[in-house]
């Protein structure tokens, strides 16, 4: 059986200021093709179809249209909700889609029954594994404790309960959006931090024999059988390195994978350009770049004047300027978006209770009621999610 993973589309998102839906239609289009021309059997996106809990209405029709043509093309799609989801939203209408061949898993009660699909070697079971919360889901899964490793646990413990009671050999894949141990992030990904700990390891989805992911915008292999797709797009500079891709992947009659890279449309590439304003405005070997979207840190000592306006002269689609100096006397000075580039917004808090407290941090204790009050905050947005008030 052919399947096509992808993930973290993020419809609606963009970059700076720059909007992005044209260059996601472009990749629905891609995808279109590489399902048609590649003659793939499923579609499988790991989460976070949208970049947020209301996306606009231009977002909500590309979703249409695509569910659309991949029904169209009779090829079944299985999707999940992630952390950026609206799982209720996104689950609206999933029995009639299902009738289509799109099958949305946006429920926790829905980790267990599979879409079972069948090719010429018997069945092959898809278990979605939506985004879960852990406070909000460890008492209907059973969990021991509530931590993300604690909830996907005990989902995969009741998919191979199911995948027990099928016929033998019944081959098996998962989609799952977490964050699995071993991966690599970047500053684009919400952080979903619970008990000061973000990872899964690895060991939680053994048993199956494909495990499509998503949340890292990354393409990366874990092993084998456990992949990231990554976004299709880049949505911040810290991606301007990633090679944006989706995975081609064979199963075989056996339950053996092999899988193979597909690149995603470029819209547009980024550069991260670093120096003195009059350097990159003059070096020769940065005209390659003149048609990117660029980030520019300037490490003048002082501030040039317009830098940003004589940037554009050279660079038209400069999105970011980022102040670095390195000459002055008193050394670099980082900005404040770069002192909280990478932080979560805990370490942001306790980093606040070290300043005021010139420079003695928060005890043990402190850190403990800190971390509960950030992880109160988001179950309780998620829980307005789940059950709004009418």
């Amino acid at each position: 059986m052919r399947l096509l993973h992808t993930s973290d589309w993020h419809l609606g998102r963009g970059l700076h200021r720059v909007g992005l839906l044209e260059a996601q239609t472009a990749f629905v289009e891609h995808l279109v093709t590489t399902v048609r021309e590649q003659h793939v059997d499923a579609v499988l996106v790991a989460g976070d179809v949208y970049d947020r809990a209301v996306p606009p209405l231009g977002a909500v029709a590309l979703f249409d249209e695509a569910l659309n043509r991949l029904a169209a093309l009779g090829v079944p799609t299985v999707m999940i909700s992630g952390n950026h989801d609206s799982a209720r939203r996104l689950g609206v209408g999933a029995g009639l889609l299902a009738r289509a061949g799109v099958h949305l898993r946006t429920d926790v009660a829905g980790c267990a029954t599979p879409v079972v699909l069948d090719d010429a070697h018997g069945p092959v079971a898809f278990y979605g594994l939506p985004y879960l919360e852990p406070a909000l889901v460890r008492a209907r899964l059973g969990a021991e404790h509530t931590t993300h490793a604690a909830v996907l646990d005990a989902a995969m413990a009741r998919v191979r309960a199911d995948l027990a009671a099928r016929p033998e050999g019944t081959r098996s894949v998962v989609l799952a959006h977490a964050f699995v141990t071993g991966g690599q992030g970047c500053d684009s990904e919400r952080d979903i931090t619970v008990g000061g700990v973000a990872s899964v390891p690895a060991a939680v989805f053994e048993g199956v024999d494909y495990v499509a992911l998503g949340h890292l915008h990354r393409c990366q292999t874990l092993t084998p059988r456990l992949r990231y797709s990554g976004s299709p797009l880049a949505y911040s500079f810290s991606e301007a390195d990633h090679r944006k891709s989706m995975w081609l992947v064979d199963l075989d009659g056996a339950g053996d994978v092999s899988a193979e890279r597909l690149d995603c449309p470029v819209p547009r590439p980024l550069a991260r350009l670093r120096g003195h304003l009059t350097d990159l405005l003059s070096d020769a070997s940065l005209d390659k770049h003149t048609g990117a979207w660029v980030e520019a840190t300037l490490t003048d000592p002082v501030r040039p004047a317009e830098p940003m306006a004589r940037l554009a002269e050279r660079f038209p689609h400069v999105l970011s300027l980022v102040f670095d100096p390195q000459d002055s006397a008193q050394g670099p000075v980082r900005s404040y978006a770069q002192r909280l580039r990478g932080r979560s917004d805990r370490e942001i808090a306790e980093d606040f209770v070290g300043h005021v407290r010139a420079g003695r941090g928060p005890s043990a204790a402190e850190r403990a009621v800190l971390r509960e009050a950030f992880d109160s905050v988001r179950v309780t947005d998620a829980q307005t999610e789940k059950d709004p008030i009418r």
